[in-house]
């Protein structure tokens, strides 16, 4: 029975996992975004971000600690130097996980997870929007709609004879 047992084991040994997780997370930080499947994301956010967390110290023990997990030198440079100053201000919540549908072969949920800061598109809508729309701002939007298209009743197409010629005809 698995009773208190609170991660998910992913049908795979100890070994497996820890080797599967830190490849993953090593992936994450270098390219900034992955896709996988939804259970294998969500056993990557439980492990990646408490070594983003980590690296917001930049020490000799905290290096060697991060690098314990993740085995791969490229991988903490890169969040020791670029990764550790753009979530220096963030209390945490370091990754997004985005639903991208089913795969083919086995319909299993698929995802893309990615770090929150990278996101370059979201970044900029985000900040583009400014003012906020309301449901008065959408009503008033409907009233002008109907009196623009009661202008273009007016006019008829060229070549065409006025609407109230078509049936006065018949």
């Amino acid at each position: 029975m698995r009773h208190g047992k609170k991660f998910n084991h992913l049908g795979r040994t100890a070994s497996h996992r820890k080797a599967m997780l830190a490849n993953m997370a090593s992936s994450l930080i270098l390219h900034k975004r992955i896709s996988t499947t939804v259970a294998k994301a969500k056993a990557l956010r439980k492990y990646v971000e408490p070594l983003i967390t980590k690296s917001k110290s930049d020490t000799t023990h905290s290096r060697r600690t991060v690098f314990a997990y993740l085995q791969n030198k490229d991988s903490i440079k890169v969040l020791f130097d670029e990764v550790s100053e753009k979530v220096a201000s963030r209390a945490g919540g370091y990754t997004r996980i985005i639903k991208t549908g089913r795969r083919l072969g086995d319909g299993a949920e698929m995802c893309i997870i990615e770090l929150v800061d990278y996101n370059e598109l979201l970044l900029t809508t985000s900040k583009s929007e400014g003012k906020k729309r309301t449901r008065r701002g959408r009503a008033k939007a409907a009233e002008a709609a109907p009196a623009a298209e009661a202008t273009t009743e007016q006019k008829p197409a060229e070549g065409e004879a006025p609407a109230s010629e078509e049936k006065t005809e018949e």
